[in-house]
């Protein structure tokens, strides 16, 4: 299993997402953007899928803030994709909880997120490659709705991981 970790405030963040995202962007790539708007902690992904939308990325995006997927609809949701996209190559974001000197890391791994699983939800894995954005400590005890989260850190880090996404893009229509 390969994954790079970067905190979001690095120069080359978007770069070094970019250059380990270009091999799972093809064609035939979805991605698919978890969380909800109700809470700062977890608009994470819907965040990234909208403004992936605002840029009218070519690919298809499921998962915004007008449209989220989340615990609730996930299966359904899973289901609709799928059928869609039988071979699809998915890239799924999701937020996550972490250790508390790992806050504002983005880790892109080579295999599935595992939604809910920091908050002992058993929900069925998302992606072929995955991105997740750290976004506060599991030693909270307010699991995601904690009030320390900031607005300001969710949309930093969708920033980067959205321009990573783009340009891992470019990279991989450069190499054909």
């Amino acid at each position: 299993m390969n994954k790079i970790k970067v905190n979001y405030k690095s120069s080359l963040a978007y770069y070094e997402i970019a250059y380990f995202l270009k091999n799972y962007i093809k064609d035939n790539t979805v991605i698919v953007c978890i969380g909800t708007d109700k809470c700062i902690g977890d608009c994470l992904g819907p965040l990234v899928g909208t403004m992936l939308k605002d840029k009218f990325f070519p690919l298809p995006i499921y998962g915004t803030i007008a449209s989220p997927i989340h615990a609730l609809n996930l299966d359904r949701k899973l289901t609709e994709i799928y059928s869609s996209h039988p071979k699809a190559c998915i890239i799924g974001i999701d937020a996550c909880l972490g250790d508390s000197n790992s806050i504002g890391e983005i880790h892109t791994r080579d295999y599935p997120i595992h939604p809910g699983k920091g908050v002992g939800k058993t929900l069925p894995d998302v992606g072929d490659a995955s991105i997740i954005g750290i976004v506060d400590s599991s030693e909270n005890s307010e699991i995601f709705t904690s009030r320390s989260i900031r607005l300001n850190l969710i949309m930093e880090m969708a920033q980067v991981i959205v321009n990573s996404i783009v340009h891992a893009y470019y990279l991989s229509n450069f190499q054909k």
